[in-house]
């Protein structure tokens, strides 16, 4: 950032050390069940890993069954339909698009050579990887946001209403403070858009911008907008990131609406990383929605609402109280699609 470091010398102390925490893997039923325990700085690093190795395992499975020219045709079909999509991208001047697929990704392979695709397919417009480890070996940005997690591992810790209602914004404070002013990037949903930024204390205002994670995005986009203007900042200097099951037709038409508006960014996931979609026999490889969550901070169940409150998570008596506390009135839920 020419002033610091993005990390202080106490992480990468701590980061040197570190080693992944245990799990527990148990079979109920037709269903699997994944636990990590331990200190939340330790078992937070699972997330990635896991639903990574888990989806990729998963495609294993289903292409040990297959032979040699019928893995070649699946997977060149596979090609082909990612070059389509980068090269109707291609046709949308100052798109700033960036891997997010990382979690549900095919496979690491898949995923890399995903983003050799887009880097030759797109050059300058294709921005990064949320992959670390593929952003330097293909010398690219390694790009991210911040997590649902931290508000709702915060909130869990709130000693009252009053302390759960303002958990996000400490969260933030927190943030700004630990990484001097960088990577400003809200994400405003995990207990409603609309009342967040109704509540948000003004300095939040001046941040970089917003990512649209959850609930319809046009929506989103537009409460974020008005509030940029009702505190006075022009919406135009400000960067929205849309994030949730994008696919080609979407990001087409977010861009047709928005661009000029806003500055706009696309976090592109499981749809550029894993759509397999139809190509294998019994649609074996489509890709699913496959999330891992904190659910319990010091023995105090987590909650998540969303936008879209198919995407709800945490005790029913808890959801109903948070809904409360934050003012979440009637939404609508929209299809969860990967």
């Amino acid at each position: 950032y020419g002033k610091r470091a993005m990390f202080g010398p106490e992480f990468m102390a701590w980061l040197e050390r570190f080693r992944m925490p245990e799990y527990r893997l148990e079979r109920r039923g037709d269903q699997y069940e994944l636990n990590f325990r331990g200190s939340w700085a330790e078992v937070m690093m699972w997330e990635v890993p896991a639903l990574a190795v888990l989806m990729e395992l998963r495609g294993r499975a289903v292409l040990r069954g297959m032979g040699k020219f019928e893995l070649q045709v699946l997977y060149a079909r596979a090609m082909t339909r990612v070059w389509e999509k980068i090269e109707r991208l291609r046709k949308l001047p100052d798109l700033r698009i960036s891997d997010f697929g990382t979690r549900r990704r095919h496979s690491f392979l898949w995923q890399d050579w995903c983003v050799q695709a887009m880097i030759e397919g797109l050059g300058p417009n294709f921005t990064g990887s949320s992959n670390c480890h593929i952003a330097l070996r293909r010398d690219i940005e390694a790009i991210g946001t911040n997590a649902h997690e931290l508000p709702m591992i915060a909130a869990a810790l709130a000693g009252d209403d009053e302390a759960l209602r303002e958990a996000p914004y400490r969260v933030l404070e927190n943030w700004h403070e630990d990484y001097d002013g960088n990577l400003r990037i809200i994400l405003p949903d995990t207990y409603g858009t609309r009342g967040f930024l109704e509540r948000a204390p003004d300095w939040l205002a001046s941040w970089t911008g917003i990512r649209i994670d959850s609930g319809r995005p046009e929506e989103g986009a537009e409460t974020a907008i008005a509030w940029w203007q009702s505190r006075g900042q022009d919406p135009r200097e400000k960067l929205v990131i849309f994030s949730d099951g994008l696919d080609v037709e979407k990001i087409e038409a977010l861009y047709a609406r928005f661009n000029g508006r806003v500055k706009l960014g696309f976090g592109w996931g499981t749809l550029l990383t894993n759509d397999f979609r139809g190509l294998a026999p019994d649609d074996g490889l489509a890709p699913f929605s496959l999330v891992c969550k904190a659910v319990r901070a010091n023995g105090r169940p987590t909650v998540k609402l969303s936008d879209n409150p198919a995407k709800a998570m945490g005790p029913p008596d808890q959801i109903e109280r948070y809904k409360r506390v934050f003012g979440v009135g009637a939404q609508t839920a929209e299809p969860v699609l990967v």
